[in-house]
């Protein structure tokens, strides 16, 4: 193999940056506003405008928003092409960008869709719509995955669940903030707002993707493996190297039924309130403000209570938080079933505490569970399974209030308890699941030492 085969295939080493710095992953952090406002655009303003306004089936309108579901292997990809091959120069940057890019062009497409609606065209319309959406999932999993291997990179090894952490208390907190925005921008649809709307999204996202990581490469040190390791002829290979290892199934399985007993909450959560307790839509959709506030105050407290503690030791912590996640939920199942209206935002704020030591621990174990050499595949392969367990779990609660409620004929009551009650069992399971012996054994065998990383 010639040098210039070795640099295009082999595996690039990096070496982590020495130094933690709060700015630099606040920085980071701004580009999930971007993330955020695009998520919002699409899952809730665009999605409102078709059903709400234009009349349009939710059946269509739902695949679209699901599409990215099955696309899914290009995040494992991606993570995977940044870990081996540069890209115009750069190792994750130019993925990033690259994949954003698509986004930014796919709102343009979107708006032209939506009048193409508004003259009666629907076939060009709907035509468009689903190139919006394949160019939009596209680029969301090609930079999402090879994103979070920026941030961890970006961040000493003791500090790199921190980093991420951090990035992801800014989506979170983006969110809500983006809703209401939106919602004030434009209260009822009409051509033009929504134009200026997508323009407007289009310019913020693109800058916020830009300036947040320009330069961030800098900081890590770089060099090129002069052979190739395991598992890195190809991605599928690379995948199969990866799914070998009994920790990293177990690992995933883990994930998996914790993002998916999680997420049952969210789909049925606002009407559960107006089925249940008769509560309007302005007391409703206060409901995941208060899980959420609690996830972000823990969290922020989190990273001050342990940032010391090496982030391979927190499977007790993760463990704990979604133990009280699944005391929330049950809490929230004897609130429905006695009708104790009172004890509804306590059992809503007990599952956002769980959720932000679940959160905080959770994020750290992942980080760890990523190795230097295959950081971008580890991160894809755990993006993936978060992103397929957090869709199922959001339709799986959905589905069974449905088939309680409508298909059984269980009083509403009844049915969103069970509901509660299959969710906080879920959670309980994710618990047991997880092995912290696994996680530093598998952290061992890689070479991690976080001794060696500045505790501060």
């Amino acid at each position: 193999m010639t040098e210039t085969q070795l640099e295009q295939t082999a595996p690039i080493q990096t070496a982590v940056t020495s130094q933690f710095s709060v700015w630099r992953t606040m920085r980071l952090g701004t580009f999930q506003i971007g993330s955020a406002m695009a998520d919002i655009l699409t899952a809730s303003v665009w999605n409102r405008v078709m059903i709400a306004d234009f009349g349009v089936p939710a059946t269509p309108v739902g695949f679209l928003l699901a599409l990215q579901y099955l696309l899914i292997p290009v995040a494992f990809w991606a993570g995977y092409r940044s870990d081996t091959k540069k890209l115009w120069g750069k190792r994750r940057i130019s993925y990033i960008w690259l994949g954003r890019s698509w986004m930014v062009l796919s709102f343009p497409l979107l708006g032209l869709s939506v009048r193409f609606f508004e003259q009666g065209e629907a076939v060009t319309g709907w035509l468009l719509a689903l190139a919006t959406f394949l160019l939009f999932g596209l680029g969301k999993l090609l930079s999402g995955s090879v994103y979070l291997a920026l941030v961890r990179e970006s961040a000493p090894a003791a500090k790199q669940g921190i980093a991420i952490g951090m990035v992801e208390i800014t989506l979170i907190a983006s969110f809500p903030i983006m809703a209401v925005m939106y919602g004030r921008w434009m209260e009822t649809y009409d051509p033009r707002t929504f134009a200026t709307l997508l323009l407007a999204t289009a310019v913020i996202c693109g800058f916020f993707w830009w300036i947040s990581i320009a330069g961030a490469e800098k900081h890590i040190p770089q060099t090129i493996s002069g052979k190739l390791g395991a598992g890195q002829k190809n991605a599928r290979a690379a995948f199969k190297h990866i799914w070998q290892d009994g920790r990293v199934r177990r690992f995933f399985v883990f994930l998996f039924v914790a993002t998916f007993a999680a997420w049952m909450q969210d789909n049925i959560l606002e009407p559960f309130g107006a089925d249940v307790f008769g509560l309007e839509a302005g007391q409703t959709t206060r409901f995941t403000g208060y899980w959420g506030a609690a996830t972000i105050i823990v969290l922020l407290a989190s990273f001050i209570i342990w940032r010391k503690r090496p982030p391979e030791t927190l499977a007790p912590i993760a463990k704990i938080g979604l133990v009280i996640m699944g005391l929330g939920m049950a809490l929230l199942a004897g609130v429905t079933l006695t009708g104790q209206e009172r004890w509804l935002t306590s059992a809503l704020i007990l599952f956002g505490l769980g959720f932000g030591l679940y959160s905080f621990g959770g994020l750290s174990l992942m980080v760890v569970m990523s190795p230097d050499q295959n950081a971008g595949a580890y991160l894809g392969l755990w993006s993936i399974c978060i992103l397929i367990s957090k869709g199922l779990g959001t339709f799986a609660g959905g589905l069974f209030r449905d088939i309680f409620f409508l298909g059984a004929g269980w009083t509403a009551a009844l049915s969103y308890a069970f509901v509660f009650v299959m969710a906080a069992t879920g959670l309980l399971a994710a618990a047991a699941i997880l092995s912290g012996r696994q996680v530093i054994s598998f952290t061992a065998d890689y070479g991690r030492s976080v001794k060696k990383s500045n505790p501060n």
